[in-house]
């Protein structure tokens, strides 16, 4: 696994991670789009965390400079 993921963009990936963490527990996204919310949390820590998204891999999308 090659990392295809810059600086900013998980950055970027790990605050929207953040933000949708904080609204289900703060009670704001409940049921369904709650649990939506925190699988998509989780996807975004994950990927931000190892640097690589198989999504831009898919896309031929490098937002790392090497």
């Amino acid at each position: 696994m090659k990392k295809n993921m810059g600086r900013a963009d998980r950055l970027i990936r790990l605050a929207v991670a953040g933000t949708l963490a904080g609204l289900f527990l703060g009670g704001v996204l409940t049921g369904t789009l709650g649990v939506v919310a925190i699988v998509i949390s989780g996807i975004f820590i994950v990927t931000s965390l190892v640097s690589f998204c198989p999504m831009y891999s898919l896309l031929g999308i490098r937002t790392c400079k090497s």
